[in-house]
């Protein structure tokens, strides 16, 4: 694994010493060690760090905005070791974005296992939101491009073959992407009516 830059936000001292040596130990470098969640998506932003580790007796609310709102702008692995046990919080911690979320009690040798299954389940999860944006990006492109077909045969009287190689021709004779042609052809009837 490569060296990481690591945000750590912890309120107990001594515990985020213990995790902050186990950090240093496998080679990775805490770029801060925030003793609160207070602007903490502000700091992730200044900060650029590659993973952040949350170790907090009660997080609550703010911190799970702040978390979300990470997620949304600026995406990156959250470790949440938290202490109450609770199935809600840690449900809605997971869909705030959290890569692993762990109860107190962690171990110095436990820390890098977590650390590495989180960075993994990051990459996997953002791989997955990327296939699933393409595909919806497909998707859409697809309806548009079926869209202009539809309008070339009703405008020409060609069958759907013949629509389709007529936009495929004109979007080669203008060094334009198919889906360009489609767009043009839509906009344009849209326009008119």
């Amino acid at each position: 694994m490569p060296k990481l830059n690591i945000l750590l936000v912890d309120n107990d001292s001594g515990r985020s010493a213990v995790v902050r040596q186990a950090l240093q130990d496998a080679g990775h470098h805490v770029i801060a060690n925030l003793n609160d969640d207070a602007n903490l998506s502000k700091n992730v932003l200044s900060l650029q760090p590659d993973i952040i580790i949350i170790d907090m007796d009660a997080p609550g609310r703010d911190t799970l905005e702040q978390m979300r709102e990470i997620q949304r702008d600026q995406a990156k692995p959250i470790i949440l070791f938290s202490a109450p046990n609770d199935q809600r919080f840690m449900k809605e911690a997971i869909r705030a974005g959290v890569s692993a979320y762990m109860l107190e009690g962690i171990k110095q040798s436990q820390i890098m296992p977590i650390v590495e299954v989180a960075m993994a389940r990051f990459k996997e999860f953002q791989a997955l939101q990327k296939e699933l944006e393409d595909t919806r990006s497909k998707l859409a492109e697809r309806k548009i491009i079926e869209k202009a077909k539809g309008l070339v045969m009703t405008r020409k009287g060609l069958d759907e073959e013949s629509a389709y190689q007529l936009m495929r021709k004109a979007a080669m004779s203008q060094n334009k992407r198919l889906i360009d042609v489609a767009q043009i052809l839509v906009s344009v009837e849209d326009l008119l009516g």
